[in-house]
């Protein structure tokens, strides 16, 4: 689905971007009840949120912010050292009451009408699988979405994301000190948001079966090949 496709739903949360350009893909999970209780919530003025998009369960497809425009997904957020996420970004939201609600796997159908809308925009903003993010690795003290059960590995057999670790331990663990600056070269916000919930988040992305086992050997392992991973994306 494109957004061509989308029903307009505008909410009136949001401004100008000012000097900033999209640089950021941020997705997300609504995480409440319901998806139209969402659709209310990001259109509601007092609420002070929004996103570009809300995405169904069913692949139902709703456009509340332009593009040009910041929208108010990310709050408190940054990556590879910068802040003004929302500034920087197009906000994707998808249908899942999270894991307050009873966090569930994505429905392919929901999936296979994200592909084509994250294509398009990061085909008009000029992104790389690279700059594709989750909310929880912007503000991973925060934030737990899209969470372990969204399909990454699907996303980056198609080059929209960077993808999960392999599985394979090289010869080379890094060390815990090690592993942390190369956290930070990935983009995680260790030295602000902290260790724990870095590790949290980075492992909730790319190592699900780690999850909050800290600075396991896997981990390391994890952390080092998914930083080479982006060093060779972006040094392209």
């Amino acid at each position: 689905m494109t957004v061509s496709a989308a029903i307009d739903h505008p909410s009136p949360n949001h401004d100008d971007r000012g000097p900033h350009q999209v640089e950021l893909l941020v997705l997300h999970y609504t995480g409440m009840q319901t998806g139209q209780a969402a659709l209310e919530r990001l259109s509601e003025a007092a609420a002070g949120v929004s996103a570009h998009y809300l995405l169904e369960e069913d692949g139902t497809l709703y456009r509340l912010v332009a593009e040009d425009r910041r929208a108010w997904h990310a709050g408190v957020a940054a990556w590879q050292g910068q802040d003004e996420v929302n500034a920087r970004s197009v906000g994707i939201e998808m249908v899942n009451p999270g894991h307050e609600w009873g966090y569930r796997p994505f429905p392919e159908v929901q999936i296979q009408r994200l592909i084509p809308l994250m294509r398009e925009i990061m085909e008009r903003h000029d992104l790389r699988p690279e700059d594709v993010v989750g909310h929880s690795d912007v503000a991973p003290n925060r934030k737990d979405d899209p969470g372990e059960l969204f399909p990454w590995e699907q996303l980056a057999e198609l080059g929209l994301a960077i993808g999960p670790w392999s599985g394979q331990v090289s010869s080379e663990v890094p060390s815990g000190a090690d592993a942390l600056e190369l956290l930070e070269e990935i983009g995680y916000g260790v030295g602000r948001f902290g260790i724990a919930a870095s590790l949290l988040q980075f492992q909730r992305r790319f190592v699900p079966e780690e999850l909050g086992q800290s600075l396991s050997p896997t981990t390391r392992a994890a952390i080092a090949e998914v930083a080479e991973a982006f060093r060779a994306a972006r040094a392209r």
